[in-house]
């Protein structure tokens, strides 16, 4: 349960791919989840080393309503979509260990993770990302007014108050990492890239071919979460307010569209690896240092086995936007 917990905190910074990508698909506990544009697979290893998939077709926003498809409202769109994807890709993985880790005795009703925990944990989840990112930069950027003036201003004001929230960003991600259940997660993430890296080069989806690529790419959802933070300093500074919860609600209410913006900004670097775009994407390229790792010959299994299953569902509901 504490792994599922902490697992949902970093559910944005395991997503990868967008709305225009073949293929992308997000790390998940003991596995990978992958998805093509109609459909998504997920593969996961049991403490006894089964390893267990599901798939189901999926439906792309942007074909069924034509405005989804609309710069900016895409990014929010395609986020919105992903986690809720991403999400129910988490429950299965946490439900597929805790599913052999119980005994088999048939009088007993086996835990797993309900509709309503899982609630809870969404609803948890939104408030810790509010209360440490939002909120207590913005207390402690106000504070720091009475120390000097210079505080005060509104670009120092907003940029103290990015820095803060990079922060404690970075030293969350950095604290998790040391969580063994934690790191290994992250070196499923690091099989999902190299996985998509050798489908995106046409490599045959063997092992040996996967793991000779990077771990890190540039559509990861870490690169995505430094984007829009770094954005989102130069957004809150033309905005004219200057009270604590006229700030704080500004924040709130500007997150969708600073992350269709941030959305935007990704695709493009993606395409435009040599543009200054794709200099505001670094960062995030550095943090996988951290959120990816060298995956093990069954790690990378599992993200193969996955993508496999995807490619083998878009077959039959994709027509022509198959390319494998």
């Amino acid at each position: 349960m504490w792994r599922f917990l902490v697992a949902v905190q970093l559910l944005p910074a395991l997503e990868e791919g967008g709305a225009e990508t073949l293929v992308g698909g997000q790390a998940v506990l003991e596995g990978v989840m992958m998805r093509s544009p109609h459909a998504w697979a997920i593969a996961c290893r049991k403490p006894s080393g089964q390893v267990v998939t599901h798939s189901e077709p999926l439906e792309r926003l942007s074909e069924k309503h034509k405005w989804m498809g609309w710069p900016v409202l895409r990014g929010v769109m395609t986020l919105g979509h992903a986690m809720t994807l991403g999400f129910r890709a988490l429950k299965f993985s946490a439900n597929a260990a805790l599913d052999e880790l119980q005994p088999a005795a048939p009088e007993k009703k086996k835990i797993e993770i309900s509709g309503w925990l899982a609630a809870v944990n969404i609803v948890f989840s939104v408030g810790f990302f509010i209360f440490m990112y939002k909120f207590i930069p913005l207390v402690a950027a106000t504070e720091l007014k009475r120390v000097s003036p210079i505080f005060g201003e509104q670009i120092v004001f907003n940029l103290v108050d990015g820095i803060i929230r990079i922060g404690l960003f970075l030293l969350f991600i950095w604290g998790v990492s040391r969580m063994p259940d934690i790191h290994r997660v992250f070196e499923y993430h690091g099989a999902e890239h190299k996985t998509v890296y050798a489908f995106e080069n046409g490599d045959p989806l063997e092992i040996p071919a996967v793991q000779k690529y990077t771990t890190y790419h540039p559509r990861c959802g870490t690169s995505f979460l430094m984007t829009v933070m770094i954005i989102s300093i130069l957004v809150y500074t033309v905005i004219p307010v200057t009270t604590f919860w006229a700030r704080f609600a500004v924040r709130i209410a500007l997150l969708p569209v600073i992350a269709g913006v941030s959305y935007e900004i990704i695709r493009f670097a993606a395409k435009h690896r040599g543009s200054l775009f794709a200099l505001m994407t670094a960062p995030g390229l550095w943090l996988q240092r951290i959120t990816t790792q060298p995956p093990s010959d069954d790690q990378a299994h599992c993200a193969i086995v996955a993508l496999n299953e995807a490619m083998e569902l878009e077959k039959q509901h994709g027509g022509e936007l198959v390319i494998a």
